[in-house]
């Protein structure tokens, strides 16, 4: 068993527009969508964990929305696909906008680079209710990111690099993305 301690960590979230823009590659909202989403911001607020984690000697920031917002998301692909793919953005920007709240240096680099994931820490963020998924290569919450504490660096250090169309160089700005949970399985 892993020894590792955990802490609640107070993030502030703030509805950043530009980055929900950006995220969605989208140049305007309505305000009827405008509206639901302000409304889930709002909610989310009660939905978000944030925690600091030690495992060793290092530490972790992991941030994630439970199963609520999940539901939020799944239910808005029911009424409306078109605005269901701008809550889905919406919820990624509340995630980046918590962890910019506790590692503005995340922001400026444009990453947060994830750890690899050891024996300890798998066996953490399982114990603090955020497991990874069987193979460890994602974490069972859709909208969660798990990163160094403090800040250590952006793609140099990430695990993910070989994969990430960002830290190898493969980024053509295709606005592409894969939503956590949601991968194809490559079986």
């Amino acid at each position: 068993m892993a020894d590792y301690t955990s802490e609640n960590l107070d993030a502030k979230p703030y509805f950043d527009i530009e980055l929900l823009l950006q995220l969605s590659q989208e140049t305007r909202i309505d305000g009827a969508l405008m509206d639901k989403m302000s409304t889930l911001w709002e909610k989310w607020l009660n939905h978000l964990t944030v925690k600091k984690i030690k495992v060793g000697k290092i530490q972790y920031l992991a941030v994630w929305l439970d199963e609520d917002a999940e539901k939020d998301t799944d239910d808005a692909w029911d009424d409306s696909p078109s605005d269901a793919y701008m809550i889905t953005n919406l919820a990624q920007a509340f995630i980046m906008s918590s962890i910019y709240s506790i590692l503005p240096d995340v922001e400026t680099a444009g990453c947060a680079p994830a750890p690899k994931p050891t024996d300890g820490l798998v066996e953490a963020m399982e114990g603090i209710g955020c497991p990874y998924n069987n193979n460890a290569s994602a974490l069972s919450r859709r909208f969660a990111v798990l990163t160094f504490y403090p800040f250590k660096g952006a793609c140099d250090i990430c695990y993910l690099q070989p994969d990430c169309p960002k830290g190898n160089g493969q980024d053509q700005g295709s606005g592409s993305l894969t939503i956590p949970g949601f991968e194809s399985d490559p079986q």
